[in-house]
């Protein structure tokens, strides 16, 4: 096999710059793994970096296919430093985000990336977990430090990070509040939450006080106005832009800034979660491939419920 259908940018731009085609077929190296995609997930930062916002930050080179979040099967190993997986296991995976994603039909990825992928979901639903399921995780647990007992703040609690959020941060034993609009209510209730503000009607600085922690997915007027909802030590994590060091030490409190990072323990244990029953993942749209255009836009306009994933022919 030469060439394999992929979606690419040439350029930087709206969805139009997404272009579906023939593209070479790429070859594992030294503790990589080839993987033949069945389903890729869509996420906010696929369209940040098409439209050119993160050019600053990740130093990309085109063509450049998207799609960081991934499910498929082992079809090739590289031909040394591969010890944990093998030819036709089922795996999911965030991947390196400074490398070609999974929009596409085969995708190669360290295998210290990889995990095998939960047993009791599909595809399409096992590539909605790695990279909201490793934000949640990293921003809940790896800066935050949550432990039962804790208050926190979810903020797009029905969103992608957010619908898994609020369950890991309620299997922890944590007392969880989350906003979302009106609609969703009932939904981030099942999934766990203890409350729910509705964003649109209500100033939630005004509801919630002295909170241990606020999970920030948004950023801007959202997280200015989550600082006074802290107590003296709580702690503001974002994942939506850094948090000023100034306004934590003249408020008494912590602040931290999460970039996800690709890591193979941490969604090994997510998939124990959901083989044992514990985590669900949530998917509101499944589209081909080809149509990931669409996705993205669906995307951009926000108020998705879970995930957006592409099924991979």
């Amino acid at each position: 096999m030469e060439t394999m259908k992929a979606v690419s940018i040439y350029s930087y731009g709206g969805p139009e710059v997404l272009s579906y085609r023939e593209v070479p077929y790429p070859h594992p190296a030294d503790g990589e793994v080839l993987v033949r995609v069945h389903a890729a997930g869509i996420n906010p930062v696929d369209w940040k970096i098409r439209e050119g916002h993160l050019k600053g930050l990740l130093a990309h080179t085109f063509p450049l296919i998207l799609g960081w979040d991934v499910s498929g099967v082992v079809e090739a190993v590289g031909r040394a430093g591969v010890i944990r997986l093998k030819v036709g296991d089922e795996v999911f995976s965030r991947p390196d985000i400074l490398r070609d994603g999974a929009y596409a039909e085969f995708i190669v990825m360290k295998e210290s990336e990889v995990a095998l992928k939960p047993k009791r979901i599909d595809h399409n639903h096992a590539a909605a977990i790695p990279l909201a399921g490793l934000a949640a995780w990293q921003s809940l647990f790896t800066a935050g430090g949550l432990t039962s007992g804790q208050k926190i703040l979810i903020h797009a609690a029905a969103g992608g990070v957010g619908s898994l959020a609020v369950q890991l941060a309620k299997l922890t034993g944590a007392y969880v509040i989350g906003t979302a609009s009106a609609k969703n209510h009932d939904f981030v209730r099942n999934l766990g939450a203890d409350r729910v503000i509705d964003h649109t009607t209500q100033r939630f600085e005004a509801e919630v006080l002295e909170l241990d922690m606020v999970l920030d997915t948004i950023g801007g007027e959202t997280q200015a106005r989550s600082w006074k909802t802290l107590k003296r030590g709580g702690i503001l994590v974002s994942l939506a832009e850094k948090p000023s060091q100034e306004q934590a030490a003249l408020l008494g409190v912590r602040q931290a800034f999460v970039f996800i990072e690709p890591n193979a323990e941490q969604l090994a244990e997510l998939a124990q979660l959901v083989d044992a029953g514990k985590l669900k993942a949530i998917v509101e749209t499944i589209l081909p491939l080809s149509d990931a255009a669409r996705g993205q836009e669906l995307s951009e306009r926000g108020h998705t419920r879970g995930k957006i994933v592409l099924r991979v022919p």
